[in-house]
């Protein structure tokens, strides 16, 4: 944090939680819990604070505490920033900048999870960045194929797992002739619907 206040860059890190902490946000957690008991739903409550460690930190710095209450108990988290209260309020500061790395992990997981980009397995480094590449371009298609031809079905924020399992893992009957290749995918296909309007979207946009 002191270098990046030095050189000019700002930051937001997330903090470890801790007693002391904690104890600046009693009143919070307590009023998220009445609210979360009222509700039956959990609720969050966020508090500006200046905080200094006893001996880590140099200076005070804005902390951004979260006083949540989940359905299994109390869920105090904690960020630290070099933005200032005027760029962004509390609020808007953790759950839209602070959260978006965490929904890029989940990009970065979908990839390598559903698109298998993390075989990298053989012998020389060519043939693994080969690898690397092929789930990468499989992973810009997926996102067309979600942006293009899924907008406004039940897939429409699907992950690329469930895309290939639901509407490109299909059961077909395949037949060869001399002039054509006919594939014929059951009627019974649970998401013929999103399946044929795909198909529609995707040949008016070619």
């Amino acid at each position: 944090m002191a270098w990046c206040e030095d050189q000019g860059v700002h930051y937001i890190f997330g903090l470890a939680r801790n007693p002391r902490l904690e104890s600046l946000i009693a009143g919070e957690l307590a009023d998220a819990e009445a609210k979360a008991k009222n509700s039956g739903k959990p609720e969050r409550l966020f508090k500006e604070l200046r905080y200094q460690t006893l001996k880590s930190w140099s200076r005070e710095r804005r902390v951004v505490a979260k006083a949540e209450h989940l359905p299994k108990g109390k869920n105090p988290r904690f960020i630290v920033t070099s933005l200032s209260c005027e760029a962004f309020e509390a609020k808007e500061l953790y759950e839209k900048i602070y959260c978006a790395r965490g929904e890029m992990e989940n990009r970065i997981k979908e990839c390598q999870l559903d698109l298998f980009a993390d075989r990298t397995s053989t012998a020389s480094l060519s043939a693994n960045q080969l690898r690397l590449w092929f789930a990468s371009l499989a992973y810009v298609l997926m996102t067309a194929l979600r942006r293009m031809a899924l907008a406004g079905t039940e897939l429409a924020q699907a992950t690329a797992g469930t895309i290939r399992l639901k509407l490109l893992k299909l059961g077909a009957l395949v037949t060869v002739s001399v002039r054509r290749v006919k594939i014929a995918i059951a009627s019974a296909c649970p998401l013929k619907g999103a399946f044929v309007n795909a198909h529609r979207r995707l040949c008016a946009a070619a």
